[in-house]
């Protein structure tokens, strides 16, 4: 298993051109299969599911806005895994209207808690600047944690996410990443939490 929580790997720097290219190749994994097996629900007979069983496989067959009935008590309680889709599911205006500021949050709150989808989602997020500020380090530190905290196939889609991030970043910057990824602690669920925004001091240099 590995997690890359200690020593970066030498990563080849790439141009925009060939980065957007890789950026469309990775957001194309996630198709409703894979989105699934990202957030690790197996399938269950749907007469004897929950609401989060049932929230993925309406999500799995396409019907979103039940999906989104589903899971929004879920995510309210502060089910991390519910908070994670239900991030998605906004984040791409799937049975929601598109809102990126949501669906950070969504992802922010799940990722605190442990979950490594919605903290491989709050990564990417960062890594593109959807309603948070464009922060690589803070994209690193998030795609790390997702792929130290899972396995397989899984971990590989996570790992790719990280390596893509890390190759726009300097040594320094990725040393960082790594730095905030081995202090990083999981908390419980605060309904009022949100996701890092801010100036570039208040996300590094915090008083």
């Amino acid at each position: 298993m590995s997690t890359d929580l200690r020593t970066p790997k030498p990563f080849q720097t790439v141009t925009s051109a060939r980065d957007a290219v890789l950026a469309k190749a990775l957001r194309g994994c996630l198709s409703a299969v894979s989105v699934i097996a990202l957030i690790g629900i197996g399938a269950a007979p749907i007469v004897h599911a929950g609401p989060l069983a049932r929230g993925t496989a309406a999500y799995s067959r396409g019907d979103y806005v039940l999906a989104a009935r589903e899971l929004s008590p879920l995510a309210q309680a502060g089910n991390a895994k519910a908070l994670g889709l239900l991030g998605f599911l906004y984040e791409h205006g799937f049975g929601e209207p598109k809102d990126y500021d949501a669906a950070a949050d969504f992802y922010a709150r799940g990722a605190v808690q442990g979950d490594p989808f919605a903290q491989a989602m709050l990564g990417l997020m960062y890594d593109k600047g959807h309603g948070v500020p464009l922060d690589f380090i803070l994209a690193y530190k998030w795609l790390n944690l997702a792929a130290a905290r899972t396995q397989g196939r899984v971990q590989e889609n996570f790992a790719r996410f990280r390596e893509a991030v890390a190759s726009k970043m300097s040594k320094d910057e990725i040393a960082e990443g790594q730095r905030l990824a081995l202090n990083w602690t999981a908390i419980g669920f605060e309904p009022s939490l949100r996701a890092e925004r801010g100036s570039w001091q208040s996300r590094h240099h915090p008083e």
